[in-house]
């Protein structure tokens, strides 16, 4: 089958469906890309973590929808002891897990299940640690083997965990998605049936929707889990209609295909806010865009080569050529402006500067001529909406100092796999926050745990920065936390392990027929208290 005869059979598909649910209120919801799996601690992207995390699974706290405001969610209280290093969690009781064509729950969620869903993480001999691959990259990056002593339970509605040394973000980091609480009852199911690999392919969770049926790189389906703890989705169904292009999914979304687009092209918002059947929603992303140089692989071990490879890019154009319509700004420091309290804005970023930069080329031994690869994401993204263009305007600015970049890319899956395991030497990604806390940029995208990991894609482990933010996990003052940062940042500007380049603006269009809908400073989508007329 032909790629176009695939597509009009997806559209054709899609659009069948939107008309026939019209009075049932099935949204809609036009994605940019495939889920690499449903399995909230192996996933890294935030299209797995908006297909799984947000729709089928919950946690024992999580943030009020449209802010990073923490709240009790499958916990109905907790406390934290004097010495702040053992949090005790006292469930909410008569939480169901959805039930699926393939597990039929006879019980609801217990102690058992968070046990479970943590030490799978926690312990290397747990029956499912190895099980559906050998990362749990959130886990690992965070360095939460090392920080969580135990896990108990203290009754059936009661958890208690032991953390090594009191750490400030533990709370916040617990309302991350790689701490969503799987059931252990359909685990033993699937021990016994020999298919342990279904628990990350077939999900099961307490969450607002219940899984139905993916077609990779067409469709997925959910229905409403009838027994939220929350109370039932108003909505009667959910589908994620995957669109990669992104102004497919406007034309989608403006031929009524879809509610809700993923990521439109900067130069298609103008254009969607003057549709009259749609609305735009924008705020300001608690985001960061970056190109990562890969520390351990030559010639990007030498600071200078860092260094320069910054001055050379003139970030100007990139914003000016693919973050249109003013939805993009130039970035400074891996820590976006919105989190005012930790931002260092005393910083001065690398001008673009290309005889310094060939200066320090040569300096530092680098001939002209020399080759090496910049990976490019296959994907749009909030930080990102186009990577393909912004790794041509990068190639020709290096090229003007003498270096040659060949654009690489693979799939979207294949392509973090990859990074991850560090086999670039240059590339393009991006994080959008998932707490709000400094702590979730700094540790996790450039910590020394991360690089072992694979989160932090610079695989840069610098002494000085990590004893800086690792006091600053431990202080609960707002203030001294804050001072620990900015230094940080100092650190981070002159090692030059990324080329910081842009922090976004969050952009959601959709149909005016939907009610309710808000933008998660956190990026991801949210579906659970959306309305449509």
């Amino acid at each position: 089958m032909t790629r176009f005869h695939r597509a009009l059979i997806i559209g054709a598909a899609t659009a069948a469906l939107m008309a026939g649910s019209a009075s049932a209120k099935t949204l809609v919801f036009c994605s940019e890309g495939s889920p690499e799996n449903f399995s909230p601690p192996r996933a890294t992207s935030g299209t797995a973590s908006t297909a799984a995390a947000e729709t089928i699974y919950s946690r024992l706290v999580d943030f009020e929808r449209g802010t990073t405001n923490l709240r009790n969610h499958l916990a109905e209280k907790y406390d934290v002891s004097a010495d702040g290093k053992v949090y005790t969690f006292n469930l909410r009781k008569g939480v169901k897990f959805g039930a699926t064509s393939y597990f039929k729950p006879t019980r609801d969620m217990n102690a058992d299940d968070v046990i479970f869903s943590i030490e799978r993480q926690l312990k290397p001999d747990h029956p499912y640690n190895k099980v559906g691959g050998d990362k749990f990259y959130y886990f690992e990056s965070l360095n939460m083997a090392k920080v969580i002593e135990k896990v108990e339970k203290v009754d059936d509605m009661t958890v208690r965990i032991t953390l090594v040394d009191a750490l400030s973000p533990f709370i916040t980091n617990m309302a991350m998605p790689f701490m969503s609480v799987f059931s252990k009852e359909y685990a033993d199911q699937l021990t016994k049936a020999g298919k342990m690999e279904d628990i990350d392919l077939k999900p099961v969770g307490t969450g607002p929707f219940v899984y139905v049926d993916y077609q990779k790189d067409s469709t997925i389906r959910y229905r409403p889990n009838p027994d939220y703890f929350e109370g039932k989705s108003t909505l009667d169904g959910l589908v994620f209609a995957i669109t990669p292009d992104a102004t497919q999914r406007s034309n989608k979304l403006k031929a009524g295909e879809c509610h809700i687009a993923a990521l439109p092209n900067p130069n298609d918002i103008e254009g969607l806010k003057k549709e009259p059947k749609l609305q735009v929603l924008q705020q300001a992303g608690l985001n960061v865009g970056y190109i990562a140089f890969n520390v351990e692989k030559k010639p990007f071990d030498d600071v200078r080569v860092r260094q320069a490879l910054n001055l050379a890019i003139n970030k100007k154009n990139i914003i000016d050529a693919i973050y249109q319509g003013g939805i993009g700004e130039v970035a400074k420091n891996p820590l976006p402006p919105v989190m005012a309290w930790a931002y260092n804005d005393d910083i001065k970023d690398y001008s673009y500067d290309v005889e310094a930069a060939k200066k320090l080329l040569a300096e530092a031994g680098v001939p002209v001529g020399t080759e090496i690869d910049l990976w490019a994401m296959p994907v749009s993204r909030p930080y990102n909406p186009n990577a393909k263009r912004m790794g041509e305007i990068v190639q020709a600015d290096w090229e003007k100092v003498g270096i040659k970049a060949k654009i690489v890319s693979y799939d979207w899956g294949e392509y973090l796999k990859r990074t991850n395991d560090g086999e670039h030497q240059t590339m393009m990604l991006g994080w959008t926050g998932d707490t709000g806390d400094p702590d979730n940029f700094l540790y996790e995208l450039l910590g020394c745990a991360a690089a072992k990991a694979g989160g932090n894609r610079a695989r840069w482990c610098n002494a000085e920065f990590e004893d800086l933010i690792q006091k600053a996990r431990k202080i609960g003052d707002k203030a001294e936390r804050a001072k620990l940062y900015q230094q940080a940042q100092v650190i981070f500007k002159k090692e030059a392990p990324w080329v910081t380049v842009a922090h976004a603006v969050q952009t959601v269009p959709m149909s005016k027929d939907v009610e309710n809908y808000k933008v998660d400073p956190l990026g991801r989508y949210k579906f659970y208290g959306v309305t449509l007329k």
